[in-house]
Protein backbone atom coordinates (compact mmCIF):
# COMPACT_ATOMS: atom_id res chain seq x y z
CA UNK A 1 0.00 0.00 0.00
CA UNK A 2 1.51 3.26 -0.88
CA UNK A 3 2.44 5.36 1.96
CA UNK A 4 2.56 9.31 1.66
CA UNK A 5 4.52 11.61 4.11
CA UNK A 6 1.84 13.69 4.99
CA UNK A 7 -0.30 9.95 6.36
CA UNK A 8 -1.00 9.61 9.66
CA UNK A 9 -0.42 6.51 10.90
CA UNK A 10 -3.18 4.27 11.80
CA UNK A 11 -3.91 2.40 15.14
CA UNK A 12 -4.51 -1.09 15.84
CA UNK A 13 -8.26 0.91 17.00
CA UNK A 14 -9.96 3.86 16.88
CA UNK A 15 -8.16 6.09 19.72
CA UNK A 16 -9.76 9.84 21.47
CA UNK A 17 -11.83 11.87 20.11
CA UNK A 18 -12.85 8.32 18.00
CA UNK A 19 -15.59 6.92 17.34
CA UNK A 20 -17.96 9.85 16.92
CA UNK A 21 -21.15 9.00 15.96
CA UNK A 22 -23.65 11.48 14.09
CA UNK A 23 -27.97 11.09 13.85
CA UNK A 24 -29.60 11.06 10.72
CA UNK A 25 -28.69 14.04 8.67
CA UNK A 26 -29.49 15.58 5.02
CA UNK A 27 -27.45 15.14 1.99
CA UNK A 28 -27.75 17.92 0.27
CA UNK A 29 -26.54 19.19 -3.00
CA UNK A 30 -23.25 20.54 -3.28
CA UNK A 31 -20.83 21.81 -5.85
CA UNK A 32 -21.51 18.36 -8.20
CA UNK A 33 -17.38 18.84 -8.53
CA UNK A 34 -16.88 14.95 -6.80
CA UNK A 35 -19.00 13.08 -9.23
CA UNK A 36 -18.99 15.52 -12.92
CA UNK A 37 -15.15 16.72 -12.26
CA UNK A 38 -13.23 13.94 -10.39
CA UNK A 39 -15.56 10.74 -11.05
CA UNK A 40 -15.66 10.28 -7.09
CA UNK A 41 -18.90 11.35 -6.04
CA UNK A 42 -19.58 12.57 -2.45
CA UNK A 43 -22.82 13.02 0.02
CA UNK A 44 -22.83 16.57 1.04
CA UNK A 45 -23.87 17.19 4.69
CA UNK A 46 -24.34 20.20 6.32
CA UNK A 47 -22.15 20.75 8.82
CA UNK A 48 -24.85 22.66 11.49
CA UNK A 49 -26.46 19.24 11.92
CA UNK A 50 -23.51 17.51 13.24
CA UNK A 51 -22.43 16.44 16.52
CA UNK A 52 -20.06 19.52 17.79
CA UNK A 53 -16.56 16.72 17.78
CA UNK A 54 -16.85 16.97 14.32
CA UNK A 55 -16.89 20.36 13.65
CA UNK A 56 -14.01 20.69 16.43
CA UNK A 57 -11.54 18.24 14.22
CA UNK A 58 -9.11 19.26 12.33
CA UNK A 59 -9.60 19.60 8.74
CA UNK A 60 -8.08 16.57 6.74
CA UNK A 61 -9.58 13.26 5.61
CA UNK A 62 -11.13 10.74 8.05
CA UNK A 63 -12.77 7.19 7.54
CA UNK A 64 -15.42 5.25 8.58
CA UNK A 65 -18.87 3.55 8.17
CA UNK A 66 -22.28 4.79 6.61
CA UNK A 67 -25.54 4.49 6.20
CA UNK A 68 -27.91 5.74 3.92
CA UNK A 69 -31.54 5.54 4.98
CA UNK A 70 -34.86 7.01 1.94
CA UNK A 71 -37.03 9.78 2.86
CA UNK A 72 -40.88 9.70 1.91
CA UNK A 73 -41.04 12.50 -0.12
CA UNK A 74 -42.15 13.71 -3.90
CA UNK A 75 -39.02 14.21 -6.03
CA UNK A 76 -38.01 17.36 -6.62
CA UNK A 77 -35.45 19.83 -8.08
CA UNK A 78 -33.23 22.39 -7.54
CA UNK A 79 -30.66 24.65 -9.25
CA UNK A 80 -27.61 24.70 -8.51
CA UNK A 81 -25.25 28.31 -8.36
CA UNK A 82 -24.18 27.11 -12.33
CA UNK A 83 -27.36 26.87 -13.49
CA UNK A 84 -27.25 22.93 -13.78
CA UNK A 85 -30.62 21.21 -12.55
CA UNK A 86 -30.37 18.69 -10.10
CA UNK A 87 -32.85 15.76 -9.26
CA UNK A 88 -33.77 15.38 -5.64
CA UNK A 89 -35.36 11.98 -5.29
CA UNK A 90 -34.72 11.46 -1.31
CA UNK A 91 -33.42 7.63 -2.63
CA UNK A 92 -36.34 6.40 -3.95
CA UNK A 93 -34.17 4.25 -6.48
CA UNK A 94 -31.85 3.03 -4.32
CA UNK A 95 -32.55 -1.20 -3.20
CA UNK A 96 -31.71 -2.61 -0.52
CA UNK A 97 -30.57 -5.98 -2.56
CA UNK A 98 -28.20 -4.17 -4.10
CA UNK A 99 -25.99 -3.13 -1.28
CA UNK A 100 -26.89 0.37 -1.26
CA UNK A 101 -28.78 0.33 1.66
CA UNK A 102 -26.26 -1.44 3.95
CA UNK A 103 -23.57 -0.19 6.01
CA UNK A 104 -20.63 0.73 3.92
CA UNK A 105 -17.37 2.19 4.32
CA UNK A 106 -17.00 5.56 3.90
CA UNK A 107 -13.94 8.00 3.18
CA UNK A 108 -14.84 11.78 4.56
CA UNK A 109 -13.48 15.06 4.18
CA UNK A 110 -13.57 17.99 6.79
CA UNK A 111 -12.27 20.83 4.67
CA UNK A 112 -12.31 23.63 2.97
CA UNK A 113 -10.77 21.97 -0.24
CA UNK A 114 -8.30 24.84 -1.26
CA UNK A 115 -8.22 23.27 -4.63
CA UNK A 116 -11.20 24.60 -5.33
CA UNK A 117 -10.59 28.36 -3.19
CA UNK A 118 -13.33 27.08 -0.53
CA UNK A 119 -13.32 29.65 2.44
CA UNK A 120 -16.00 27.90 4.55
CA UNK A 121 -15.60 24.17 6.21
CA UNK A 122 -17.91 21.30 4.29
CA UNK A 123 -18.14 17.76 5.36
CA UNK A 124 -18.46 14.92 2.31
CA UNK A 125 -18.79 11.40 1.97
CA UNK A 126 -17.91 9.01 -0.10
CA UNK A 127 -19.63 6.48 0.53
CA UNK A 128 -17.13 3.56 -1.15
CA UNK A 129 -20.14 1.29 -2.95
CA UNK A 130 -21.16 1.75 -6.54
CA UNK A 131 -24.60 3.18 -6.57
CA UNK A 132 -26.64 3.23 -9.97
CA UNK A 133 -28.68 5.97 -8.86
CA UNK A 134 -28.13 9.51 -7.04
CA UNK A 135 -29.63 9.93 -3.42
CA UNK A 136 -30.01 13.50 -2.94
CA UNK A 137 -32.92 14.31 -0.20
CA UNK A 138 -31.81 11.13 1.85
CA UNK A 139 -30.52 10.49 5.42
CA UNK A 140 -27.05 9.21 6.26
CA UNK A 141 -25.53 8.11 10.01
CA UNK A 142 -21.93 7.92 9.96
CA UNK A 143 -19.47 6.82 12.36
CA UNK A 144 -15.60 8.31 12.00
CA UNK A 145 -13.34 5.63 13.64
CA UNK A 146 -10.08 7.42 12.57
CA UNK A 147 -7.96 10.17 10.57
CA UNK A 148 -5.75 9.69 7.61
CA UNK A 149 -4.29 12.69 6.49
CA UNK A 150 -4.34 16.35 6.91
CA UNK A 151 -6.11 18.45 4.42
CA UNK A 152 -3.70 19.01 1.13
CA UNK A 153 -3.81 21.94 -1.47
CA UNK A 154 -3.22 20.34 -4.87
CA UNK A 155 -1.74 22.13 -8.23
CA UNK A 156 -3.63 19.59 -10.63
CA UNK A 157 -7.40 17.70 -10.13
CA UNK A 158 -5.26 14.49 -10.90
CA UNK A 159 -3.10 15.01 -7.65
CA UNK A 160 -6.14 15.34 -5.85
CA UNK A 161 -7.81 12.31 -7.30
CA UNK A 162 -4.67 10.26 -6.32
CA UNK A 163 -4.70 10.84 -3.11
CA UNK A 164 -8.96 10.20 -2.90
CA UNK A 165 -7.92 6.93 -4.45
CA UNK A 166 -5.02 6.07 -2.18
CA UNK A 167 -7.24 7.13 0.73
CA UNK A 168 -10.04 4.93 0.05
CA UNK A 169 -7.31 2.07 -0.43
CA UNK A 170 -6.33 3.43 3.48
CA UNK A 171 -9.50 3.33 4.42
CA UNK A 172 -10.62 -0.23 3.33
CA UNK A 173 -7.52 -1.82 4.41
CA UNK A 174 -8.11 -0.42 8.11
CA UNK A 175 -11.68 -1.28 8.29
CA UNK A 176 -10.75 -4.99 7.33
CA UNK A 177 -9.20 -5.12 11.03
CA UNK A 178 -11.93 -6.32 13.54
CA UNK A 179 -10.87 -3.89 16.17
CA UNK A 180 -12.51 -1.19 13.61
CA UNK A 181 -15.45 -3.47 11.79
CA UNK A 182 -16.72 -4.45 14.62
CA UNK A 183 -18.37 -0.07 14.79
CA UNK A 184 -20.42 -1.09 12.37
CA UNK A 185 -22.80 -2.12 14.96
CA UNK A 186 -23.27 1.67 15.81
CA UNK A 187 -25.02 2.14 13.18
CA UNK A 188 -27.50 -0.89 13.17
CA UNK A 189 -30.22 0.79 15.76
CA UNK A 190 -33.00 1.69 13.11
CA UNK A 191 -34.31 -0.91 10.31
CA UNK A 192 -34.89 0.37 6.89
CA UNK A 193 -37.75 -0.35 4.62
CA UNK A 194 -36.90 -2.29 1.76
CA UNK A 195 -36.68 -0.82 -1.56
Amino acid sequence: MTRRKSDHPIPEKPEPPFPIVTDFCDIVCGFGRGSAELGIPTANVPIEQLPKSVNDLKLGVYFGYAKIKPVEHEVGTVTRSDGRDVRIDYARDLKKDSGDLSILPVVLSVGKNPFYGNDFKTVELHIIHNFKDDFYGAKVKFNILGYIRPELDYTTKEALIEDIHIDITTALKALESRDFSVYQSQLKDQELSSR
